[in-house]
């Protein structure tokens, strides 16, 4: 049976039953009313009046049980149901004679409501046809009133389990879009502020770069390949956070996007040379943009630490369930330790731009070195 799972749902439940607390307290008064005028009629009247203290005392706890979600067990509200049949059984003994009306009367809707509300309509139906069952073997005789009785309960169960499945999922969706839209909002201010400080520095350095030559010029070309990376990271943000394709609930990092493609489109802009597989190679949005930060951080400590000029190379492979990306180069490798000081030293390059990333994507990032190169190998896991 499916129930409610996220914080929008509860909250849709919690009020449902609120609702159902008052309701079970109407219909509890008449029962009352109804039994205690032939508490004098009764074949057993002690009986009877034990039937009124049980109801009662369940109505309280009942109605207490399920005012918090954590006590909203299984076993509260099979109790529940068990003690409106065991009410219906009961009824031909202690009224006696041919049975109208049965001693709970309209109050077995409560467990039967409650069982829709938690459980949805697979709820709604089970209890309506064990109430169904119950109210039907206290009859001698099957007559109109008795088959609208029963038929409410069948039909009025799901029923009431499906609209309140409904509510349940308009309310997660909501949540959803607000959430959506507070991130668009976020994304949209981060854009001002890095096109009002961050970029405009960038196109200075690269415009000033430029003029200076010698490394000032390698300096403004460093700034305006990070201007131009850092453009199109906001307009491909701006794009998943508005497309209308992706609908409420949507996951906008959900892709498939090629990652061949992306990472091939790095030779255009760096010293690099791309080997991909004969076959795009689909991953989520997410590990594609990840993956090739990764690989642009990798390079960017080419570029810093053998040169400029220094050739390397990325293969892609594309493995059952896993990705592998390895970036290589021919410098000198990296002297041991010095990884551990920079980072000591509170330099998180290689921490958290490339290890850090991949770690995020569940995958793990293996460094080999020495006097032949450096070797990066970048494993993450894809679903499917």
């Amino acid at each position: 049976m499916t129930r409610a799972s996220g914080p929008a749902a509860l909250a849709v439940e919690d009020r449902l039953l609120r609702a159902l607390a008052v309701l079970r307290a109407v219909v509890l008064a008449n029962a009352l009313v109804l039994d205690v005028r032939r508490l004098d009629d009764a074949a057993h009247p002690r009986g009877l009046a034990g039937c009124l203290l049980l109801l009662v005392a369940w109505t309280a706890l009942a109605t207490w049980g399920y005012a918090v979600p954590g006590r909203r067990t299984p076993t509260l509200l099979v109790a529940d149901l068990l003690v409106a049949a065991g009410l219906l059984l009961v009824s031909p003994v202690v009224l006696g004679g041919e049975l109208d009306a049965t001693v709970p009367g309209f109050w077995v809707m409560a467990p039967l409501l409650a069982w829709a509300i938690h459980w949805r309509w697979s709820g709604g139906l089970v209890a309506g046809v064990v109430l169904s069952a119950c109210d039907l073997a206290v009859r001698d005789h099957f007559t109109q009133a008795n088959y609208g009785n029963v038929f409410l309960l069948l039909v009025g169960g799901p029923v009431v389990g499906l609209m309140s499945a409904s509510v349940q999922q308009m309310a997660e969706q909501r949540d959803v879009a607000e959430r959506n839209a507070a991130a668009a909002a976020e994304r949209a201010r981060l854009a001002r502020a890095v096109h009002d400080g961050v970029l405009q520095v960038l196109a200075l350095v690269q415009r000033r770069g430029a003029e200076l030559g010698g490394e000032g010029a390698e300096l403004g070309r460093l700034a305006g390949e990070q201007e131009a990376a850092l453009r199109a990271l906001i307009r491909r943000q701006d794009s998943l956070g508005t497309s209308p394709a992706a609908g409420p609930g949507a996951d906008p990092v959900a892709g498939p996007v090629d990652l061949a493609e992306d990472l091939a489109r790095l030779e255009s802009t760096r010293r690099v040379t791309v080997a991909v597989p004969g076959s795009p190679v689909p991953v989520p949005v997410r590990v594609a943009r990840e993956l090739v930060a990764v690989v642009e951080a990798c390079l960017d400590n080419v570029a810093r630490h053998v040169g400029p000029a220094a050739p390397a190379w990325v293969l892609i492979e594309a493995l059952p369930g896993e990705v592998t990306v390895s970036v290589r180069d021919e410098g000198p490798g990296i002297p041991a330790g010095r990884l551990d000081r920079a980072e000591r030293e509170g330099r998180l390059g290689v921490t958290e731009s490339i290890r850090g990333r991949v770690a995020d994507l569940g995958g793990t990032a293996t460094l080999s070195t020495g006097p032949w190169g450096t070797e990066w190998e970048l494993v993450v896991p894809v679903e499917g």
